[in-house]
This record gives structure tokens, sequence and C-alpha cells, in this order.
């Protein structure tokens, strides 16, 4: 079984200095653009009750560009400003539809530098991409090859804190769903372990963060004792942002390697519903919690189960995974986190870690099997009605291991 998917490939590329010149001031030409049509809307909206459309504010575009102070918007490709006013349009949209908070205003020193383009400002031609108001193509390292034959319908081109370039070309690709298998499994997310397997084995927690964490410091210290505007502390800068950037790349190739090992083992995939923000409140463990970046794992879990034909199961999170025990289902009362072991009243010897993801495979089967969907919720007290996680606990005793 095979489905077309848009899919994004990311490379990293070495403009000239004439490219590098021109996606700067691109750049800063899409963040002013998206700033000054947000004031507008919201002046609009606080000031007059009134919304303005991304017809309107195209239009408004174009006047600016008509006047003195802001005629260099037309020494720019239009199109990635047209693209800015596009994901304003869509910032709102998810506003309004309470899916996202107010879009908040592009900080140059902060947020992403970043350009989008259409297929009416670049050029692709035997392998080789050449934007909008350049006269070369732009030296891409092909770290891997394009879909056979697929030619790139939005290039989006940026720089990141450390100052490499990345071009994301945005194809067509054939995903062809992997052999059907009989294995299911339970993951419950830790720290000491990255993850826990319903098998009972444990992947350790490779802590990329704790690894770097000196060299990091030093960077940091560097950086603090440099003089703010100086041309040695932009230096510094970018010796702390290489060091973060060393760190998300370890983390995000491992975390690759350990979805894709996950979904193509198993049939069905069973998780919990972690609030990771919630997490992060905890002082003591908030370092800890970030560096395993167990939203961007499951986030990977999500689009590569639907790619490959596999079932994701997303428990609630109320779901007393670590407290049940597996074999009687009588649920402890206190389990603090420093107990990794115990021992239920029915003789039962329990992995904390172990325990649980057997236990959250074993709900999500259950949930799976009853109908209740992928993420079950949590009913309200007030309705009298048994809860998910009652009934799941229900369900979920006597069941066998696998």
């Amino acid at each position: 079984m095979t489905q077309q998917v848009k899919r994004a490939f990311k490379y990293r590329f070495y403009p000239t200095d004439e490219q590098a010149a021109e996606l700067s001031r691109t750049f800063g030409c899409v963040r002013l653009v998206y700033n000054k049509a947000l004031e507008e809307r919201t002046r609009a909206w606080y000031g007059e009750q009134r919304r303005i459309s991304y017809v309107q504010s195209s239009a408004a575009l174009t006047e600016w560009k008509k006047t003195e102070e802001l005629a260099f918007l037309s020494e720019v490709s239009s199109v990635p400003l047209q693209q800015a006013l596009r994901h304003l349009q869509t910032a709102f949209g998810s506003f309004f539809a309470k899916r996202a908070k107010y879009p908040h205003f592009k900080s140059r020193k902060k947020s992403k530098a970043s350009a989008e383009y259409t297929r009416s400002a670049f050029k692709w031609r035997d392998g080789k991409l050449m934007l909008a108001k350049m006269a070369d193509p732009l030296d891409i390292r092909w770290s891997r090859p394009l879909p056979e034959g697929a030619e790139p319908t939005t290039v989006t081109v940026s720089r990141d804190a450390a100052g490499r370039w990345f071009v994301s070309l945005l194809c067509e690709d054939t995903i062809t769903a992997v052999p059907a298998a009989t294995a299911a499994v339970g993951i419950d997310a830790g720290i000491t372990s990255l993850v826990t397997l319903s098998t009972g084995e444990k992947i350790a927690n490779p802590r990329h963060e704790r690894r770097d964490r000196a060299r990091l410091a030093r960077a940091q210290r560097e950086l603090s004792r440099k003089a703010k505007g100086s041309a040695n502390r932009e230096k510094a800068r970018r010796k702390v942002a290489e060091v973060h950037a060393r760190i998300a790349d370890r983390r995000r190739d491992f975390l690759h390697k350990l979805s894709t090992r996950l979904v193509r083992e198993n049939q069905t995939v069973v998780i919990e519903d972690l609030t990771v923000r919630n997490l992060l409140k905890n002082g003591k463990l908030a370092r800890a919690v970030s560096d395993a970046s167990w939203t961007e794992l499951r986030s990977m879990l999500e689009y590569k189960c639907v790619w490959y034909g596999r079932e994701l199961v997303v428990i609630d999170r109320w779901f007393p995974s670590s407290k049940l025990c597996g074999d009687c289902g009588a649920v402890r009362e206190k389990l603090p986190l420093n107990v990794r072991e115990w021992t239920c009243g029915c003789g039962a010897v329990h992995d904390r870690d172990v325990n649980a993801a057997r236990n959250i495979l074993a709900a999500g089967l259950a949930a799976s099997a009853c109908g209740d969907g992928v993420r079950p919720q949590r009913e309200s007290s007030r309705t009298g009605q048994p809860s998910v996680k009652q009934e799941t606990q229900r369900a979920t005793a006597g069941i066998p291991r696998l």
C-alpha cells in the first residue's frame, strides 16, 4: 500500500557573499512586513473592532512599497513578503479558532530568520536551485537524494542562531507502508531510562545536554564577559549557539532512529498523553525533562505511524500506570518517585517503569478494542458516570501481559 504525502527535505548550503547579503535583506524585509501587518491588524481590531483580511494586507503592502520610507521592500523578491502575510493570516485563523495564542511580533534576535519561496520565485533545473534576485544557484550539500522525479513546490531558506544556512524543499513523495506486524508495545517515558518498553527493555537516556554541559557553561561564561554590542560578543554568542545546535542535532538524530525502530517493529504503539509543559514547572526536573524531549518523540511517532500504516494509541494522562498492579488490578495509594521497585498486596514484585509500560499497553489495547478512540478523555465527575480511568482499570485488570 502506498500513499502520496507532502514531505520536506532539508539540506545545508553555503551561500556566496552576494547570496548571503541578499538573503539577509530578504529575512529583514519578511520580518518587517509581518510585524507591520500585525500592528495594523491589532490597531484595527482594538481601535475600531474591525478585522483586516489577507487581501487588504496585500493591498497595504503595495502601498508601503510606494512610500519613500519603505521603498527598499521592492529590492527583494515579493513572494517571501506575500508568504509572510499568508502566515500571519494562518496565525490569526488559529487564534480565532482557539487553537493558538494571539500572534506575536517577530524579534530580530530571537525569531528564526527564514523566507519562503513558491514556484514563481525559484527555478529548479537539472538538480540545481536558483532563487529570485540571484544570478547563481545555491551551493547545496545533497546529504540524501530527493525522490525520483520529484520537483519542489515550495522552498524555505533559513539561517539558525549558529549562522548555518539551510534550505528545505517541499516535494511530493510516495510512502510505502511496511509489512504488517503482530507485535504491540507500550512505552513509558522517563528520565533515567528515556523510554521503557512493555517487553522489559529499557532504552538509556543519552542526556545530550549533560554531555556538553561543561562546554556550554564555558561558552556562556565567555559570552557574559564581552561588552554588549561588540564584535567579540557576537563571536561568543555564535559559539554558544553552536553548542546548542550540536546538542539539538544529536538529540534529533537519536529520536529519529528510536521512533523509526519502534514503528517498524510494532503494529500498535501505545503512549501516555503527558503534559510536558506542566512538568517543566518543576524546578528540579525541568532541565532533565527538557533534555529528554518527549514531545518531539511523540510527534515523530504520530506522523511515522500514519506514513507506515501503524496504529498509535494515546491513553489518558490520569491513568495510574505506575501505581496500578498489572497482576491483580489494585491501585497503590502513593508511590514516590524515589521508589523504583514495589511489592503489591497480592505478592507481585514490580519494577516501576516496566510495570507502567505493561499497564500502558494493556490500557491502550483495551481502549482500542472498546472503540474509545485514540485519545481517551476523562469524564466530568459531576455527570455521575465512571471516568475513563476507572473503566480502563476495570478493563485492564486480569489482562495477560504480552
